[in-house]
């Protein structure tokens, strides 16, 4: 569900909009199958508000971070988490916090800094990350790499996920060639075909940019890169892009079936005594009795049931928009009485109604509902817009992290 903005002011440039100059029709026939290098002249805005050098330098110092929310690498070879953190200090209870006074040290040896999940951290990369993860229908997340002068992090290798390399600052030089696994899955990683890698890195490049300021360079799952910093400091976000794909549709229909199967007495009877399941001709008959079974079960599967499976996993993937838990209940002291509400953004929320009634089921959880609530919570999802709901019923969304107060009472 999209923000509504304040009256009168202007539109903010969200999502994919930020990252492409192609509309969705044209970015389709393109999509996970070639890079593209999107110069800072084609797209609406720069990148400013989402990392600046501040930026970097505030969460390495001042933030608390632990791990694994950095990595520290050079030339391929990832260091230590104790190269880099330290205890916390007197009450602080913990052992990792990151140490600036070693990451000062290291950047200035030549090691890349790399913040790994900025959009659980940075609060305008977590906007960005959840405006796109909403425009694509694909999980998002969000690191950012930090390159000291011409220096290079990571050496050629592809990744099992699509990504997003917005330049935030200095230039980078990448060179990209195709795959030696064209799509790889998240258990096919790069260093299984190392050799391949190696050999395929060392030939022509397929494209070869030098990424500035506000430049976006798209890299398909699978294609091999590299890059290295030219002349000054640069910076850059990997917005990677966890693609699903017909793979998770073949395990949710699987899951179906197994289900399906389990309801089936015959599936469920034990195999004879003395048999031998290590042999192939003791097995034979069941084999191809559970054969049959699974072929009809697969040619009943509905594409609801699918889609009601691949729903749960689409809502653990990405959280909702953040709320805030002080500033809520300090808002809601004089109750709800004409308090507008509106639903909490990136909330993936849909109503189901089965044995134990309806039920509101978003990224925050499950949450049972009358009859007369269910109807108005429709109603107020489907309109997207603040409303003045019964005040318990008010109150018992706001809790539940489903609604946020949108507007000042009445004087």
């Amino acid at each position: 569900m999209s923000d509504a903005h304040e009256a009168g002011a202007p539109a903010r440039c969200t999502g994919l909009a930020r990252v492409t100059d192609l509309g969705p029709e044209e970015l389709e026939r393109s999509w996970g199958r070639e890079p593209r290098h999107v110069p800072a002249a084609a797209l609406p805005t720069p990148f400013d508000d989402l990392l600046a050098t501040r930026d970097v330098d505030d969460l390495l110092s001042r933030r608390g971070l632990r791990t694994p929310f950095l990595r520290v690498a050079r030339d391929g070879h990832t260091l230590a988490d104790a190269d880099f953190t330290r205890g916390g200090g007197v009450g602080a209870g913990v052992t990792d916090q990151l140490d600036d006074t070693a990451l000062l040290r290291l950047f200035a040896e030549g090691h890349t800094l790399v913040l790994q999940g900025l959009h659980r951290t940075h609060p305008p990369v977590l906007e960005l990350a959840q405006d796109l993860a909403a425009d694509l229908g694909h999980p998002v997340q969000v690191n950012a790499y930090v390159t000291p002068p011409s220096s290079r992090g990571f050496a050629a290798h592809y990744d099992v996920h699509d990504v997003f390399v917005l330049q935030t600052a200095g230039e980078k030089r990448w060179s990209l060639h195709a795959p030696v696994q064209p799509h790889p899955l998240r258990d096919q990683p790069w260093q299984d075909r190392r050799p391949a890698v190696e050999r395929a890195a060392a030939g022509e490049p397929h494209l070869e940019v030098t990424l500035r300021p506000g430049d976006v360079l798209y890299v398909p799952r699978g294609w091999l890169h590299s890059a290295t910093a030219l002349g000054g400091v640069s910076t850059h976000l990997t917005v990677g892009i966890h693609v699903w794909h017909r793979g998770h549709v073949a395990e949710a229909v699987l899951d179906a079936v197994r289900r399906g199967l389990a309801a089936q007495e015959p599936q469920r009877t034990s195999l004879r005594p003395g048999v031998d399941v290590a042999d192939p001709e003791a097995i034979a008959d069941d084999l191809a009795a559970v054969r049959e079974a699974l072929l009809r079960a697969v040619a009943d599967v509905d594409a609801s049931a699918v889609a009601a499976r691949l729903a749960a996993r689409q809502r653990a993937a990405q959280r909702p928009a953040p709320v805030d838990p002080v500033g809520t209940v300090e808002t809601l002291a004089d109750g709800f009485d004409d308090l507008a509400v509106a639903p909490r953004a990136h909330l993936q929320a849909s109503l189901e109604t089965g044995t134990e009634g309806a039920v509101l089921v978003s990224r925050t959880g499950r949450l049972p509902l009358t009859d007369d609530d269910a109807a108005a919570v429709t109603a107020w999802l489907a309109d997207e817009a603040p409303a003045v709901l019964d005040p318990d019923l008010a109150r018992r969304l706001v809790v539940a992290g489903v609604a946020v107060p949108a507007a000042e009472r009445p004087a």
